[in-house]
């Protein structure tokens, strides 16, 4: 959702004042969006998380880690998705949609990888847990 706010924003701002100096702003906004936004979200994910009382402290930092990087994603590529396609002459509107199945399959996949990788860093019973015996 937060990648689509971005792309209307951004191509609102294309039809409205194509100007170049107005598009910089334009991001420069966006990133610091998906930085506050990120963080906020992080911080009552993280709250959730911790709330749950089967969850542990590294499973916490693994799912609250994947979500900061899927809300700044969302935002980062819903925000540079209409220069790129209104550089493929696709139409910067079609970034709007776009963005929602993008961030779908990244999401996941982002939440995959970012788990595994940290639950394997942070909690040494993790790897013991899929051995072989």
């Amino acid at each position: 959702n937060a990648g689509n706010q971005a792309a209307v924003r951004v191509v609102r701002n294309l039809a409205v004042a194509p100007d170049e100096t107005k598009i910089q702003l334009e991001l420069r906004r966006e990133i610091r969006m998906a930085l506050i936004l990120s963080f906020v979200v992080s911080l009552v994910g993280i709250l959730r998380v911790l709330a749950t009382p089967a969850a542990s402290l590294p499973e916490a930092i693994a799912i609250t880690s994947a979500l900061f990087v899927i809300v700044s994603s969302s935002i980062l590529l819903g925000a540079s998705l209409p220069f790129l396609l209104q550089s493929l002459n696709a139409g910067p509107a079609n970034a709007a949609t776009s963005i929602q199945v993008i961030m779908d399959i990244l999401g996941v996949f982002l939440t995959c990888l970012i788990s595994t990788f940290l639950l394997t860093l942070l909690s040494p019973t993790f790897e013991s847990a899929f051995a072989y015996t």
